[in-house]
């Protein structure tokens, strides 16, 4: 096996090993906000997936939901993974944005219904303020 190769598959396992860790480190946090965090790209996958299927959800809600998810799955990053703490940051920005432009879009029950996570941290990302939809707000936006 090529020298090159090999760097490779060590790179990849100490990444993959790193994940495993910071998952199994995620699950001995107490509830609260940092715990939501922890969860909050492993709760973006998921709801992805179910909104992807979802004949519910327009087609403008379903192009950004792929965007976000072949953005966090894409190899080029902003910020390279590998630095701590900062390293997911470009990922979840990424989501976050996308969802909130999906949220804005998707009937508010079928959000709900495909987000596995806490309801408040849904609420904060949809930009619903006081459990309000912000399609049913009057704003000047």
């Amino acid at each position: 096996m090529p020298g090159w190769l090999t760097g490779v598959l060590i790179a990849a396992g100490v990444v993959l090993a790193s994940w495993v860790l910071l998952i199994l480190l995620a699950t001995l946090l107490p509830p609260g906000l940092a715990r939501d965090l922890a969860r909050f790209l492993p709760d973006c996958v998921v709801t992805v997936r179910r909104l992807r299927k979802d004949p519910r959800v327009p087609r403008r809600a379903k192009v950004a939901i792929v965007f976000a998810g072949l953005w966090v799955l894409s190899p080029v990053d902003l910020i390279p993974e590998f630095l701590p703490v900062i390293g997911p940051l470009d990922d979840v920005v990424v989501v976050a944005l996308a969802l909130r432009y999906a949220a804005r879009r998707v009937p508010r029950e079928v959000l709900d219904q495909a987000w596995p996570g806490n309801r408040d941290l849904l609420d904060r990302l949809a930009g619903r303020r006081g459990g309000k939809s912000p399609d049913t707000e009057t704003s000047e936006e």
